[in-house]
């Protein structure tokens, strides 16, 4: 594997040993073809769902992966639902506390999911105050917490590489299609398909109003949004990827698709009508790729990751029906 000069801790050895460890404590991901989206896009579908994952989200992996290799207690973290559900639930397991930094604007079924599981909800309007800069304030209330990050740490994206492992080893894909916030899902990918030695691309799928990373891509610079994007993709808000995120993606991926909301709209209607999938907009980004550059898939063996459905009940509700 390369050496990453943000993470030397990312090793073959330590991939090799979360993958022997972690899988005991994680669903295994839903493979499902998807033989009429097949045939309405002209390719050999399959479908990672990762709705079905501990919290509804592949950040369980990530988190359990994280919190289960510090020592401390009390932990404060930074998410916009998925993330915080995600710990406050490791957390739950492992008994530790947590407090997650969340805008004012989440889902509402995001921030009862982390309540429920025993983790405090530190609402904030991003407009006034940034969720980095919260949580610092946070972290200086309580001395000695460990700050968990979403996506940048080496230990993130080991966790996440596991969904790869899973699905490299299931099958011959030509593409792996992934939604991109932070990068922490596909800097994972990108890790396990080169730790596998295996050959599938990697393209990302990221929102339209928040294309950072495809900005940077271009560009060949990190590259940073002002605000919190305004995209339905409540998941991919993020202001930029992470450092070690992005020395992954920039050496690891084929490219960057950005999807408008409409069309991330239209492969959640898809999800539910033909795979009998409920999936959060964040989720539906990979197969909104699809539907942004059909042609680009033609004829090839795709797998797209979904990465979790927790998704507000009137949201869904709207975006099937309008």
């Amino acid at each position: 594997m390369s050496p990453y000069a943000t993470a030397p801790e990312l090793t073959d050895e330590y991939i090799t040993s979360v993958w022997e460890t972690l899988p005991r404590y994680i669903r295994p991901t839903l493979l499902l073809p998807g033989a009429v989206l097949s045939a309405q896009l002209n390719c050999d579908l399959t479908i990672a769902s990762e709705t079905f994952q501990y919290t509804g989200s592949f950040k369980f992996r990530a988190a359990y992966n994280l919190l289960s290799s510090i020592s401390q207690r009390d932990i404060v973290t930074a998410s916009s639902g998925n993330f915080g559900q995600a710990v406050a639930y490791a957390c739950k397991l492992l008994g530790k506390m947590c407090t997650v930094v969340m805008p004012d604007t989440s889902a509402q079924v995001k921030i009862a999911a982390v309540q429920s599981h025993g983790g405090i909800v530190d609402l904030i309007d991003v407009r006034k105050i940034s969720r980095n800069d919260r949580v610092q304030q946070l972290l200086t209330d309580q001395p000695g917490a460990f700050y968990a990050q979403a996506y940048d740490d080496y230990r993130v994206v080991a966790g996440n590489s596991t969904l790869s492992k899973e699905i490299l080893h299931a099958g011959d894909f030509d593409v792996l299609v992934v939604p991109v916030g932070g990068g922490g899902l596909c800097s994972g990918q990108i890790i396990a398909r080169d730790h596998l030695h295996a050959r599938a691309d990697i393209i990302g799928a990221e929102p339209l109003q928040g294309n950072d990373a495809a900005r940077s891509l271009r560009s060949g610079q990190l590259t940073h949004n002002e605000h919190e994007p305004d995209t339905l993709a409540d998941g991919a808000r993020t202001l930029s990827l992470g450092a070690l995120n992005w020395e992954i993606i920039q050496l690891g991926i084929a490219d960057i698709i950005e999807v408008p909301d409409a069309l991330t709209l239209e492969a959640l209607r898809r999800y539910f009508l033909y795979a009998n999938l409920k999936v959060e907009p964040t989720g539906a980004l990979s197969l909104g790729a699809l539907l942004t550059q059909p042609e680009r898939f033609h004829g090839k063996r795709v797998c797209c990751i979904v990465s979790g459905g927790n998704v507000d009940p009137l949201v869904y509700t709207r975006a099937l029906v309008e």
